[in-house]
């Protein structure tokens, strides 16, 4: 016999609570708040085009190409309509209020930053022997082997072994410090000398280094970069009260509250 399951709002707020995900919840609130206020004081708004472009992106994003893959979607999720439409609403509200507030600062803060935009593109084999990582090291520079080899011949791991150890394309910050130092000193196509770290001794081959160009994917991450620092200044700014009653709650004892 099949048996029902009833699950209420205040279940909801109460294992939010537990689960010690408050503070995300009150801070995203608080954000969304911030950018309303925000918007109306610099007299944005948003059009019935722009909405339904928004609409018809997240659509796209989520993978609901048809009109009942966005019905489940939106019960999945506890979502009317109307809350579909306030989430377009809010999403393009934030780009709008990000662009009002940064499009201007981008340039000067893409030059001030220019080295932390440098990419390199990386093939990667972690060794535990410092010896053995000097030794292939010598044997390429010799052409004596290739790095693809190494990589057949010491990564465990069989997708990474079969993309010859690739890592893809990184920028300096996606490196260790003292890992990026040789990496973005390097002279491609170039392995580097072995860096021992403590998940092992790295040999590193650098296939290229792109310098970055501030074409209009880069010039919108900055910009949302420069608009979440924003955001999170305003939100340190501001005293929080948030009404859950914790006057009323039950208390623990405090045996299980002071125990260490």
């Amino acid at each position: 016999m099949s048996k029902g399951l009833t699950i209420l709002g205040e279940d909801i707020i109460h294992h939010i609570k537990v689960s010690c995900q408050i503070p995300g919840v009150v801070e995203a609130i608080a954000f969304q708040k911030i950018i309303t206020q925000a918007a109306q004081e610099a007299g944005i708004t948003v059009t019935p085009e722009e909405l339904q472009q928004e609409g018809d992106r997240l659509r796209v994003a989520k993978k609901l190409v048809k009109a009942q893959d966005t019905w489940t979607w939106l019960k999945k999720h506890h979502l009317f309509l109307d809350d579909f439409e306030e989430l377009a609403h809010s999403n393009v509200l934030s780009q709008k209020l990000a662009h009002h507030l940064f499009a201007n600062k981008v340039e000067q803060f893409f030059y001030e930053h220019q080295l932390d935009y440098v990419a390199a593109v990386t093939y990667e084999v972690i060794l535990e022997d410092r010896d053995l990582a000097l030794e292939l090291f010598y044997a390429v520079q010799e052409g004596e082997i290739t790095f693809q080899e190494i990589a057949r011949q010491y990564i465990q791991q069989p997708e990474l072994r079969r993309a010859g150890g690739y890592q893809g394309t990184r920028r300096r910050t996606d490196f260790r410090p003292d890992i990026a130092a040789a990496v973005f000193a390097a002279s491609p196509p170039e392995i580097l000398k072995p860096i021992v770290t403590p998940k092992g001794v790295h040999l590193i081959w650098v296939e290229e280094i792109i310098q970055p160009k501030l074409d209009e994917e880069l010039r919108t991450a900055i910009q949302q970069q420069l608009f979440s620092g924003w955001l999170q200044q305003q939100f340190e700014t501001l005293e929080i009260l948030t009404l859950l009653d914790s006057a009323t709650h039950p208390q623990a004892s405090e045996d299980v509250l002071m125990q260490a």
